[in-house]
């Protein structure tokens, strides 16, 4: 994992991305930082996280596109399934990589709350807290950005799907508005929802005994379920799904300054997912 690790970080670098990517990141702080906390005087740097988290909808695309996409364009993706190192290390390895160039503009983030402490009040645990939750939902979206170029061999298409991904969930709350709360349409919504992991039981396993005993588990649980208790299914999608609200943990820091825990549990988890979703992917393209 340490030569993957190694050989992806230099890469980045060879290439100038990662000095782009860092570049990028710090530009725009800078930008913010001397609007909001050097003109208007606002004592928190965390206003300035929350204000350039757009920023991380194209940058955190032109970082990820090519970490499998370009393997497997090139072909070099047979080397890397038939080394020694082991399919989730390779994966680990590439992923660390990314981190580690995200790392870099958020340690330099570090200095920003000390030079407001310097021009008088700061909350400097506030903003380190922020930039602590800025930094792992930049690791949430690069896990998304590797599981999408893990599904193409074209660069192009991993970071145009990777942009469209995270500006989908940029828009979250938006998009929950426009989901009806009514009992009946919650209850197919869930039942097409938990279709879909069947769906993706049966790509991973491609056994259709297992998937369908998933699928005829989830519609006879559904239907049994709304006919026994029919309220339970009212606005159940919306709740549900604003758990997935990314942005929140943030704005929880920058408006209540306090450290929100279900945010960071919710941040490792999806990173996890997106993790594993990657290894079944090309652990699946390996055999077949």
């Amino acid at each position: 994992m340490k030569a993957i690790y190694k050989r992806e970080l230099n890469s980045y670098f060879h290439t100038m991305i990662g000095y782009v990517f860092i570049a990028f990141l710090v530009a725009y702080a800078g930008v913010y930082f001397m609007a909001y906390n050097l003109n208007y005087g606002y004592p928190y740097f965390s206003y300035v996280l929350t204000g350039i988290l757009f920023v991380l909808l194209i940058a955190v695309p032109i970082l990820t596109m090519r970490s499998f996409a370009e393997d497997r364009k090139n072909k070099t993706d047979q080397l890397l399934l038939t080394s020694p190192v082991s399919l989730p290390k390779v994966v680990l390895g590439k992923y660390l990589a990314m981190v580690t160039i995200l790392m870099v503009p958020c340690v330099i983030y570090l200095i920003f709350p000390l030079i407001i402490k310097s021009q008088g009040t700061a909350y400097i645990l506030t903003d380190y807290l922020s930039i602590l939750m800025f930094f792992l939902m930049g690791c949430v979206y690069i896990s998304i950005g590797m599981f999408i170029s893990s599904l193409t061999e074209s660069t192009i298409i991993a970071a145009i799907g990777t942009m469209g991904v995270l500006m989908a969930l940029y828009l979250w709350n938006g998009i929950l508005d426009f989901i009806p709360s009514g009992a009946g349409t919650n209850a197919i919504g869930v039942a097409v929802i938990l279709s879909l992991l069947a769906f993706l039981v049966w790509q991973m396993t491609k056994n259709w005994i297992i998937s369908g005993a998933v699928e005829l588990v989830v519609i006879a649980g559904t239907v049994i379920a709304y006919v026994a208790k029919s309220e339970l299914f009212e606005n159940l999608l919306p709740n549900i799904l604003a758990k997935l609200e990314l942005t929140d943990p943030m704005t929880v820091i920058t408006d209540s300054s306090y450290l929100d825990i279900s945010g960071i549990i919710l941040y490792l988890s999806m990173i996890a997912v997106f993790l594993f979703l990657t290894i079944q992917m090309i652990q699946k393209r390996r055999w077949s």
